[in-house]
Order: C-alpha cells, then sequence, then structure tokens
C-alpha cells in the first residue's frame, strides 16, 4: 500500500472515530452528571436515569429502521447525515426546557447512534484484507473508548463546575468535526442499488442473527446496570467526594481501552473463543465489583474492571456479519442496537433494585445475572446449526 493511500486510510478511520468519540462521550457523559441533570430538571436521580434508557431505546429502534430504510444509499452520505442529526440532537438537549422535553430529545439523539457505528463498521472493514477486519473494527471503535477515557472524565468536569448544558454543546461541536472530516477523506462510493429492504430483514428471520442480539442485550446489559449508577455508587457506598468521580470515568475508560483493543485482536484469534471469555469475563468482573467498590482506593480498580467488558463488542460485531448473509447493513446496525438494549434494560433494572432499597451496589448483582444469561444463550447459539 502506497504512502499516500496508508494516509489517506488513516485519516479517513479518524474521521469514524471521532464520530464515535462524539457519540461515546454523548452516551456516557450523563451518568457522570446524573446527579446534576436531576437538580437542573427537578428530578430524582432514579427519574432523571430514564434519559439514559431513552436515549438506549432511541438507538434500538433508529438502528435497524435507518439501516433497512437507506440500505441503498452511498455509505458515505448516510454517515454524513447521521452525524449531521447526532449533532443537532444534542443541541436540542442542551436548551431542553424541562424534564420529558430532554427525555424525548436524547431519544431522538440516539436514533442515529447504532446505524452509524454499524455503517462506520463496514466502511472500516472494507478498507482493509479480510483477516485484519478485527483490527480495524478495533480502530473505528478507539473512538468509543478514548471517550470514556478522555472525552467524559473532561466533559463531566466542564459540565459539574459550569453547566450541564455545556456538556452537550460540547458533544454536538465534536460531532460537527467528525462531519466535515467525513466528507473529506472517507471515500465516497455509490449506493448498493440491488439491496432492498425486504433482503435486509431477512437477516431477522435467522436464529443465529437473533441469538446473537441477544447475546449482546443480555451479557452486556451488567455492564450498563453498574455504569449507569456509578456516580452515586462511589459517592454513597465508597464514600468518594464528587471531585474523584472524573477519575472514576478516567479508570473505566482505561478499562474500555484495554477491553476494545484485546478484544479486537483476540477476535482475529477466534471470534467464538472470544464471545465465552468475554461472558466468563463479565460475570467474574460484576462479582469482583461487589467487594472492590466499597473502599475508595478499590472503587478505581472496579471501575476500571466494568469497562474492561469492552472485550465483547468487536467479536460480537464480527459474528453478526458473518451470520448474516446478505443483510450486512441491518446486521451491522443491529449489534449496537443490541448493546443498547442492554444499555436500557441495565439502567432499568439497576434503578429498579434500588428503588426497592436493595443499595447503590445491588446493582453488580444484577449485572451478574444478566452476564449468565448472556453465557447460556450464547452456548444454545453454539448447538443450532448455522
Amino acid at each position: 500500500m502506497s504512502q499516500t493511500k496508508t494516509e489517506h486510510l488513516g485519516l479517513a478511520q479518524l474521521a469514524l472515530a471521532l464520530g464515535g468519540f462524539a457519540i461515546g462521550t454523548g452516551e456516557f457523559v450523563i451518568m457522570g452528571l446524573l446527579p446534576d441533570v436531576a437538580h437542573g430538571l427537578n428530578s430524582s436521580i432514579t427519574r432523571a436515569g430514564d434519559a439514559i434508557s431513552s436515549y438506549a431505546l432511541g438507538v434500538v429502534v433508529g438502528a435497524p429502521l435507518i439501516a433497512v430504510l437507506f440500505s441503498r444509499v452511498s455509505r458515505q452520505r448516510l454517515l454524513i447525515a447521521l452525524m449531521g442529526l447526532f449533532a443537532l440532537g444534542n443541541v436540542a438537549s442542551a436548551l431542553a426546557p424541562g424534564y420529558l422535553s430532554f427525555v424525548l430529545m436524547r431519544f431522538i439523539t440516539g436514533l442515529p447512534h447504532g446505524a452509524f457505528f454499524g455503517v462506520a463498521s463496514l466502511v472500516a472493514a472494507s478498507m482493509v484484507p479480510a483477516h485484519q477486519r478485527g483490527k480495524a473494527i478495533g480502530r473505528m471503535m478507539l473512538g468509543l473508548t478514548v471517550a470514556t477515557l478522555l472525552g467524559v472524565p473532561a466533559v463531566s468536569w466542564i459540565g459539574h463546575h459550569l453547566s450541564w448544558q455545556l456538556a452537550f454543546w460540547f458533544v454536538g461541536a465534536c460531532a460537527v468535526v467528525s462531519l466535515l472530516m467525513i466528507i473529506r477523506y472517507v471515500p465516497f462510493s455509490q449506493g448498493d442499488r440491488s439491496a432492498h429492504p425486504l433482503r435486509e430483514l431477512t437477516a431477522l428471520k435467522k436464529p443465529q442473527v437473533l441469538l446473537t442480539l441477544l447475546t449482546g442485550a443480555t451479557g452486556f446489559g451488567g455492564m450498563f446496570a453498574v455504569f449507569s449508577y456509578i456516580t452515586p455508587t462511589m459517592i454513597h457506598y465508597a464514600g468518594m467526594s464528587e471531585a474523584q468521580i472524573p477519575w472514576v470515568m478516567a479508570a473505566f475508560g482505561l478499562g474500555m481501552i484495554a477491553g476494545s483493543t484485546l478484544g479486537g485482536k483476540f477476535a482475529d484469534w477466534s471470534v467464538r473463543k472470544t464471545i465465552g471469555l468475554s461472558l466468563l469475563w463479565n460475570i467474574a468482573i460484576m462479582v469482583l465489583f461487589c467487594f472492590l467498590s466499597k473502599y475508595v482506593v478499590t472503587g478505581f480498580l472496579a471501575a476500571f474492571l466494568i469497562g474492561t467488558a469492552g472485550l465483547l463488542i468487536p467479536s460480537l460485531q464480527i459474528r453478526l456479519m458473518d451470520v448474516a448473509g446478505d443483510a450486512q447493513t441491518l446486521a451491522a446496525a443491529m449489534n449496537h442496537s443490541a448493546l443498547n438494549m442492554a444499555n436500557a434494560l441495565g439502567a432499568f433494572l439497576g434503578g429498579v433494585v434500588i428503588d426497592a432499597g436493595y443499595g447503590w451496589v445491588s446493582t453488580a448483582w444484577v449485572g451478574t445475572v444478566l452476564a449468565v444469561m448472556g453465557l447460556i444463550i450464547f452456548l444454545l447459539s453454539l448447538r443450532l446449526k448455522q
């Protein structure tokens, strides 16, 4: 590959990664600002958590809908439109006058999330040899993981000390920069004129596709059950100060980077084995969280370990692409739809056990149950024929 092509590939991957950075920051920053958002909207912390579930439901709805309706559109132009909608949604979230309007805006902002990552995964994979797909998708997803390391802590600090609305203005600005870079560096290609919505929908008839989606929705739900309420958990259970929360977010981000990087490498080794090992690892870190989150020092380690749950993401993405047949766009987008089913399910169930009086750390037991369910579903999928 010539130096010019290598540089162009790098800039295209950077454009996609920056989009992932904006989306990752926008999705996770509210976890660090939940008490501030609740105070600003005159609601309880668990009620403000509805905005997390609302965003996740937007992803669940938007990913398959957009993938099916726009399967013939050029992937580059679709990425531009999706990032534009994401930018507008974050600006609207910052301007929302009350609780209901904010929850609605978070739903709208979530609509392009899954489709962007799905299409970006296909674009990233198409630019490299087949045996490098895992690494290419891992590099694209690096924007998401860097967001949890740098974007979320920094924007959480801004939102806590200045205004939580500024957090969403910042995310919107990052989305605009990504949009401009996609226009400039991601190569244009004609849409697939042979694509048809009904062909994309055939993916949902395949048991392996559905079981893989269920594996992600349950197996990854534990991470969201814990992380959605990690700020009040660390403050009220571990005894941390609010000033230490950005460092908790940074520890989680380091875990995400470690998990996603290793996940991409392991996926190129064996997708099936990586999924199984990732689910077993998720069970282990949920149990460990119950004990490590009791103290300030070990609380940072607990946050890091929860972040390593990202080990599962690249292998799930590739497995969906492998079992989907011709319905590649829908399958790639549905991976993030499944992960945000996990987000909605985890945040909801975490709020239920907290409101029931079981304590902040009870979210980890919810996570353990969900990870076990994910492992059972995955083992069932291995017993079925492709």
